[in-house]
């Protein structure tokens, strides 16, 4: 398998059309065929499903296309670091972090620290957690701001930073709209929007955790991955939800915030750093620095 292979693989899942992909890589239809037979043939799986008509992919050629359109834009982008050479001492940090981080904190963060460190360039990346951490092992990132697992792996340092507050996301139109906040005793009987455990899972176990120490069970309606498909399910009046009151200010219009009143047991969803054991780059412990420094101001408001 190389790059060229990946390159016809990337145009055809891009098209879906062998005589347009070719068009685009300027080759022969009957070369990208065998470029992309001969790629399958590597890897030991169908990517593609071929007719007369239509070309779609595989479940595998699915997964296949994002993964190697990714490896083609990280390679172009590294060809076309090296090939203008470095021009000046700009250094680059590249930080990743899931939504809530990105909404917020980073970009404070990022405000103190651009202030003695103008000339850096920063390269951000949004993402959940289960994928930033492959990235921050594999040194593509610096740093990320994520909800630690339970466990993690032994070459990374991590930091508790805050619990985040969480509220409870209602239609406008329900009769809990109105109050200045609730308890779990209040909404047991809705049915539940909740986050997908595979990819959130400190979200969804909050959430289940609150209806377990009140001794309760949920009515789950639905399961979503997404904040903001959760919060569409919600303002279409598909169930509550429990969600960061960072995300207090989306679909206004449609869905109502209220505070959560929780007791010890139940705290909110957990904040952390985290970075590779050893890194001692300098502009990494400014970050960190600036971030233990500042931590109360970064933290208000989450």
């Amino acid at each position: 398998m190389d790059i060229n292979q990946l390159r016809c693989f990337v145009a055809v899942g891009k098209e879906l059309h062998f005589g347009r992909a070719a068009q685009r890589m300027e080759m022969m239809p009957a070369s990208l065929s065998r470029f992309i037979k001969l790629l399958e043939e590597d890897l030991g799986v169908r990517l593609l499903n071929r007719s007369t008509r239509n070309v779609s992919f595989t479940a595998e050629g699915a997964i296949f296309f994002d993964e190697a359109n990714n490896i083609i834009e990280r390679f172009d982008a590294l060809a076309r670091r090296f090939k203008v050479g470095i021009k000046d001492d700009r250094r680059t940090l590249r930080i990743g972090a899931m939504d809530t981080a990105a909404r917020g904190l980073v970009p404070a963060l990022l405000n103190l620290f651009l202030a003695q460190h103008p000339d850096t360039d920063i390269h951000i990346i949004e993402d959940k957690t289960i994928n930033l951490l492959p990235k921050l092992k594999s040194g593509w990132l610096d740093m990320i701001f994520i909800r630690a697992p339970q466990t993690l792996d032994a070459s990374l340092a991590v930091r508790f930073i805050t619990r985040e507050h969480c509220v409870l996301a209602v239609p406008v139109s329900h009769p809990l709209a109105a109050k200045s906040s609730v308890s779990v005793a209040d909404f047991s009987e809705a049915a539940m929007i909740v986050a997908d455990r595979r990819t959130r899972p400190h979200s969804h176990d909050l959430t289940m955790s609150l209806f377990k120490h009140a001794g309760l069970t949920p009515h789950i309606a639905q399961y979503a991955e997404e904040k903001q498909t959760i919060l569409s399910l919600v303002a279409a009046g598909l169930g509550l939800a429990v969600v960061p009151a960072s995300y207090s200010n989306m679909n206004g219009d449609k869905v109502a915030y209220i505070p959560l009143v929780l007791d010890e047991q139940s705290k909110g969803l957990p904040l952390s750093v985290t970075w590779q054991k050893g890194n001692e780059d300098e502009y990494l412990r400014d970050m960190l620095r600036l971030l233990n420094e500042h931590k109360g101001a970064l933290t208000e408001g989450l």
